[in-house]
């Protein structure tokens, strides 16, 4: 099957599940408007051009009769050519009158209630039932995220080896992104600690500091609405060994919890509990532990109250951390267990109860 024809039928497959819910709700029509689930309804596409906002240039309205891009004249053709597969109706107005698309929808609906992900004007939210199965990845969504995982992983190696202790956090962070853009990988988030920045905090946005002996990079990188999320150090000095060590430990724990059938509660149990026997109880407190990963870098956050029943084909990406130390990658729940998407063996690991972790790669100054 070509890579066109693929994509065709995950979009039917996805239309088919919309309908059943549209049906199950005597709704007229359903309406997406975020950036995330444009990219899940069309098996890929982007409707971002402004990458600092969760709304795109384009909407998908799903009827039992049709699937249609709603859209603007500017954008409508490139979309068309470049970022939506078959299976697509496209309904585009001029720009300068956005109030024709409201009587589209109106039309559409036939007057009963419409659905959408960003409820707005009497619109009611989707069924919880249908944002579950978002978070259950296909066939062609986990291949997707493969290639992303393994790229993002490459372009982190890349980027941490050409590091040097006089570049500033922001020369750190554009290579970073160069990194990814340069692969077709938008970089929706690059944090970047140096050796003064990094005990202080969790969510380092880059500076003009000098990364100086040691430094932690952060990506959260997007592709296919898909993001691959991971966290390096590289170090000029000796590495925290005792420290990496422990905190492998306690993420170990959690990652042995992620199993199908299990609460995503249990899993930050598990952590607490990891944080606890390492004597490092404050530490769960200091920083949110992650959690369900896909079409946004974190769909849904661990709490000790969230009762999301895990499943195979779920993506995980967890970040335990303490001060001044960290480890994250993204994983796929599989049958024989968690598959690390963003695994480079070319990076320095350590063996963890069988899982290659990440260490600190120890670089040379000249």
């Amino acid at each position: 099957m070509t890579a066109s024809h693929s994509r065709a039928a995950e979009v039917a497959d996805k239309l088919a599940l919309v309908r059943a819910q549209l049906a199950a709700a005597n709704a007229g029509a359903l309406r997406l408007r975020g950036v995330d689930w444009f990219a899940w309804i069309t098996a890929g596409g982007s409707s971002a051009v402004l990458h600092t906002t969760d709304h795109g240039v384009a909407e998908v309205l799903v009827t039992l009769e049709e699937a249609c891009i709603l859209t603007d004249a500017i954008e409508a053709e490139r979309l068309r050519a470049e970022e939506v597969p078959d299976g697509f109706t496209f309904h585009a107005e001029p720009w300068a009158e956005p109030e024709l698309r409201e009587r589209y929808v109106q039309n559409a609906a036939g007057g009963r209630t419409v659905l959408s992900d960003r409820s707005l004007n009497g619109e009611q939210p989707l069924p919880n039932a249908l944002r579950q199965r978002r978070l259950v990845l296909g066939a062609g969504e986990r291949e997707r995220y493969r290639v992303l995982g393994r790229e993002a992983a490459e372009a982190m190696s890349e980027t941490m080896r050409q590091a040097r202790p006089d570049w500033t956090e922001f020369q750190l962070a554009g290579a970073g992104a160069h990194a990814l853009w340069r692969r077709g990988i938008h970089p929706a988030l690059v944090l970047v600690a140096g050796e003064r920045r990094l005990p202080a905090w969790r969510h380092p946005t880059p500076s003009s500091d000098p990364i100086g002996e040691r430094a932690m990079l952060v990506f959260c990188a997007r592709r296919h609405g898909l993001y691959a999320n991971l966290t390096r150090f590289v170090s000029f000095g000796a590495a925290p060994v005792d420290d990496q060590r422990a905190l492998m430990e306690v993420e170990a724990t959690g990652l042995a919890a992620v199993q199908p059938g299990m609460s995503l509660s249990s899993v930050y149990h598990a952590l607490d509990a990891a944080y606890r026997h390492a004597d490092r109880e404050a530490a769960i407190r200091e920083h949110h532990q992650g959690g369900i990963t896909g079409y946004r870098a974190r769909e849904i956050v661990a709490s000790p109250s969230t009762a999301t029943q895990l499943e195979e084909g779920m993506a995980f990406a967890f970040n335990p951390s303490f001060t001044g130390v960290k480890i994250e990658d993204t994983f796929l729940l599989g049958p024989e267990g968690l598959e690390n998407l963003t695994f480079d063996p070319g990076w320095p690991a350590a063996d963890v109860h069988g899982r290659m972790r990440p260490l600190w790669l120890e670089a040379q100054t000249c």
